[in-house]
């Protein structure tokens, strides 16, 4: 019935194929819309908020509110859970001015216990070009009329912006205008030019989640962080860095002189009420505190850490029998290649050099008795050499940081900082995951 009805619509004289996969895709849609408005009506939705820090001062800047769905049946979902299904509807309207409006009760309520906290909210693109947009957010800032439109900050997705960029760019003036400002979201997975970042008169960059988490081991990654803070500072633009997952994370950060950053190693979303608390407990770690940032001249040195890094991983899938093609030898790896012929330059003498090429053949060799000893006979040599090449990988690393706190801080201070790597490299018995080997928790102490 479907499909003659659907011929007839399209002229007759023709033929249309039923879809029961489509059909049922469709009817599954439909139903999820139905089931979302009733939710809106039910006030199911909550906000939960994610703290944006300075992670070298310790000052909290802000909040990121984040959509949940608190399901009678399934308990609480995530966002993606629900949101993509609807964001381009009507009713994902309705869900975008919902969060708009409940963030601004928020930011209300929490201005008469005295706390001011500036909070972000996330717009879909289709939210966002909606005709009477801008009007209805106006309408809302009266509504609140005590809470400063500049403490609301809108996040839009980079690609959702650059779809209608005449438009994207209006709207975003417009908020301007009213106090309201703007965050280009998931930064540097789109199509990022000069171009964009003229046209699109955003104030923050939001460096993607993806980029952060995987520069510890991937220095394409790394590089492309860096490429992105240096597009923010000559557009004047602030960077904000998502997926702080480790101190590691924050101190490389740090180093290439983004500040501000939001991520699990800060705090996990939480439920408003828990926010105030929070703020109160809250101290950046230790190695983060006052960290002086790298001059660029410098960042070569990063980059070398992160080839070994990656180096790592790989050696440890090797080891777990999930290596496809053999690992490079130690003169033929990125590592050995960048420190003949970059990190040489770098290097006050010919001893350091040395020093550190040691360093870095011992970790091969390491590696390669590791290989050797598969047989089960060897299983607590195998353990004690494990254990060797990680006190050897995290060794190679603090030589690399040597080098560049010894110019910064002299002497002392690179035996501090030596002495927090080689620690954090055994606080867990060496594991088998040398980006994960960073310490996760947060002392209660600024002074280390």
């Amino acid at each position: 019935d479907q499909a003659m009805y659907q011929a007839k619509l399209m002229g007759k004289n023709r033929y249309h194929v039923f879809d029961p996969v489509q059909d049922n895709a469709l009817r599954d849609r439909h139903s999820m819309l139905r089931r979302v408005q009733t939710a809106l009506g039910e006030e199911e939705f909550v906000l939960y908020y994610q703290p944006k820090v300075n992670m070298r001062s310790g000052e909290v800047l802000g909040l990121e509110a984040l959509i949940r769905w608190n399901h009678p049946d399934k308990g609480q979902l995530a966002p993606a859970a629900f949101l993509p299904g609807v964001e381009s509807t009507p009713i994902g309207n309705r869900i975008g001015e919902w969060v708009i409006e409940t963030a601004l009760a928020q930011m209300r309520a929490w201005q008469k216990e005295g706390v001011w906290l500036p909070v972000s909210v996330n717009v879909s693109a289709y939210h966002l070009q909606r005709e009477d947009f801008v009007d209805r957010l106006r309408g809302l800032l009266k509504k609140y009329a005590d809470v400063p439109a500049r403490y609301l900050s809108l996040e839009v997705l980079e690609t959702g912006a650059i779809g209608d960029m005449e438009h994207a760019g209006a709207v975003i003036s417009a908020c301007a205008a009213m106090g309201v400002s703007f965050a280009l979201d998931d930064f540097g997975t789109g199509y990022s030019s000069l171009a964009h970042l003229r046209r699109l008169p955003a104030e923050t960059l939001k460096v993607d989640r993806s980029f952060v988490r995987d520069m510890l081991v991937d220095a394409d990654d790394l590089m492309i962080l860096e490429g992105v803070m240096g597009l923010a500072s000559t557009f004047r633009r602030q960077t904000i860095a998502e997926g702080v997952e480790t101190v590691a994370h924050g101190e490389i950060l740090l180093d290439l002189g983004c500040d501000v950053a939001q991520g699990y190693a800060i705090a996990r979303p939480m439920p408003a009420r828990d926010v105030i608390a929070w703020m109160a407990a809250w101290q950046p770690h230790p190695a983060w505190y006052r960290r002086t940032p790298l001059s660029s001249k410098w960042t070569p040195m990063l980059v070398g850490a992160v080839y070994h890094r990656g180096w790592m991983y790989k050696a440890l899938d090797c080891l777990k029998g999930d290596c496809e093609t053999p690992l490079p030898t130690y003169d033929a790896c990125r590592f050995g290649a960048w420190l003949r012929d970059e990190a040489r330059a770098l290097l006050r003498s010919d001893e350091e050099f040395s020093e550190i090429e040691r360093a870095h053949i011992r970790v091969h060799e390491l590696l390669q008795g590791l290989m050797d000893w598969k047989d089960p006979v060897f299983r607590k040599k195998r353990k004690r050499q494990l254990a060797a090449f990680h006190r050897a990988s995290e060794h190679l690393l603090v030589l690399l940081r040597r080098v560049v706190t010894r110019e910064i801080h002299g002497e002392s201070e690179t035996q501090e900082i030596g002495y927090l790597v080689t620690q954090a490299a055994l606080a867990d018995g060496g594991s088998d995951d040398p980006a994960r080997a960073q310490p996760t928790g947060f002392s209660a102490s600024r002074a280390g």
